[in-house]
């Protein structure tokens, strides 16, 4: 998918999207971003920079034909000290390719 293929489902994309976390693909993550919440340019702190350790689908949810969640949790760590990101994302369909919209942080 990093290539140009559009993922099958919303599921499918939010696993790309951390595979293009942990391999720092910028131009992917702003691509498979919804036009109306993406932001300009991706942030990153370069002087703590995460080592990705795992990902967890804890729900998937077709809401409809063009609208899906994914809740998951994210594990990493900065500067030798454990993290989580723990989200409920949501996704729309447009022209065939499943778009992230935004999340919900627990």
């Amino acid at each position: 998918m990093h290539a140009g293929a559009a993922a099958p489902s919303a599921e499918a994309l939010m696993r790309s999207r951390y595979a293009a976390f942990v391999l720092g693909l910028d131009d992917y993550l702003l691509a498979t971003w919804h036009h109306t919440t993406r932001p300009a340019s991706l942030d990153h702190d370069e002087a703590q920079p995460p080592k990705w350790i795992g990902l967890q689908i804890r729900m998937q949810r077709q809401l409809d034909a063009e609208h899906a969640e994914v809740e998951f949790v994210a594990r990493y760590r900065i500067g030798g000290r454990a993290q989580r990101l723990h989200e409920l994302s949501r996704f729309v369909r447009e022209d065939g390719r499943w778009l992230y919209v935004d999340g919900t942080l627990y």
